[in-house]
């Protein structure tokens, strides 16, 4: 055996050789006590744990080389030994790798005891979690690794952009975050995992394109209009617009009152004379301002057709319905409205939210430089 160690190193472990066909061997680090490499015949280089335990040669695989690394064999080797020391049963741990809970467990408990308790967005990780990670939920949570994660990351990147992949990794990483605080797991494999950096979304309809927009949307059913226009007359959100109710509308004072925003605060909204005129047109046959047709004691859901339908007939390229939100900040910014006025009308809780449109927000600047310059001409 004596024979067979060796210093591991890079250029050591790589020049290993495979081995007869058939066959397999091993050799011993002479650095660390009890960790080895097994070669098989196919090359494939795999760090293993010997330790005798009870009179028995226990062995336990960490993982391939070089998707594991020597320092990280290394690492784990102590950890393995140090249990041993503590007179830990190794078969236990067998038992629970066994027993352990797959991704499909990970996210239905996630789902049920997070996602939906505390999160507005919970239906988007209902549809979009199984979407892009489904094909992994018969895998066990400890067998799937941080190279595999990285591959995935890198193909939503290049087949649905680098937002998906952002949203992707980010509710991965929130799975496994939960699954360490519910004592599911010890490590979250998508540590070090870098997003990619992406700028803030600025698209907002010009006068010109606005112009566009109010012809195609004319064409359009009722309903379509008034919950197209009240996005871009409110700066509120889809999902508040969906779910307004006559209850919460004060046509008198002209306000709207929306119960549960996406911060987690009540909002009062402004309504302004064309919305006021929306409304007023509107039939009052339910509860919802926009109910369903199929089942008037529910609201719409989506308007997705009828959206794809008005872009079509305007030619307007790259406009997504929040942009419609942001259309109205920008209109304000570039009036010269403070930010500050901004930020609420669009119920943002923090000025961070609002910074973007900083860089529109000439008109007030402009006007003072003028003044400045005129005062001492």
């Amino acid at each position: 055996m004596s024979a067979n160690k060796h210093h591991f190193t890079k250029e050591y472990l790589n020049s290993l050789q495979p081995a007869q066909p058939k066959k397999r061997y091993v050799v011993y680090d002479s650095t660390q006590t009890c960790l080895s490499v097994r070669v098989s015949d196919n090359n494939v280089k795999s760090f293993v744990v010997l330790k005798k335990h009870n009179n028995k040669v226990v062995r336990i695989t960490l993982g391939h080389y070089p998707e594991m690394s020597i320092q990280e064999a290394r690492k784990q080797t102590i950890n393995i030994l140090s249990k041993f020391h503590a007179g830990e049963n190794p078969n236990q741990t067998k038992h629970e790798y066994r027993i352990q809970k797959t991704l499909g467990d990970l996210f239905a408990e996630f789902m049920e005891r997070y996602s939906k308790l505390e999160k507005k967005s919970w239906r988007q990780d209902e549809q979009e979690i199984p979407k892009f990670l489904g094909h992994w939920f018969n895998r066990k949570i400890g067998d799937i690794c941080k190279p595999e994660i990285q591959a995935l990351f890198d193909k939503i990147s290049a087949n649905n952009g680098k937002y998906q992949a952002n949203h992707t990794l980010e509710r991965l990483r929130a799975m496994y975050n939960k699954a360490i605080e519910w004592d599911w797991i010890a490590q979250n494999p998508t540590n070090n995992i870098k997003k990619h950096r992406t700028t803030k979304r600025d698209r907002y309809m010009t006068k010109e394109e606005f112009i566009k927009f109010k012809k195609a949307l004319s064409q359009e059913p009722q309903i379509y209009q008034a919950f197209f226009l009240l996005l871009l007359y409110t700066g509120a959100r889809k999902s508040n617009v969906l779910a307004m109710r006559w209850c919460d509308i004060d046509l008198e004072q002209k306000i709207w009152h929306i119960p549960d925003t996406k911060n987690g605060e009540p909002v009062t909204v402004p309504l302004i004379d064309q919305a006021i005129q929306i409304l007023n047109k509107l039939p009052h046959i339910s509860e919802w301002v926009f109910p369903n047709p199929e089942n008037p004691s529910r609201h719409y859901v989506y308007f997705t057709k009828a959206w794809k339908r008005i872009l079509k007939q305007s030619n307007l390229d790259n406009l997504r319905v929040h942009d419609l939100r942001r259309t109205m900040a920008s209109w304000q910014a570039i009036q010269g409205t403070s930010l500050l006025t901004i930020g609420k009308s669009l119920g943002h809780k923090s000025m961070q939210s609002t910074e973007i449109y900083a860089r529109l927000s000439t008109k007030a600047v402009r006007d003072a430089m003028q003044k400045a310059i005129d005062s001492n001409q």
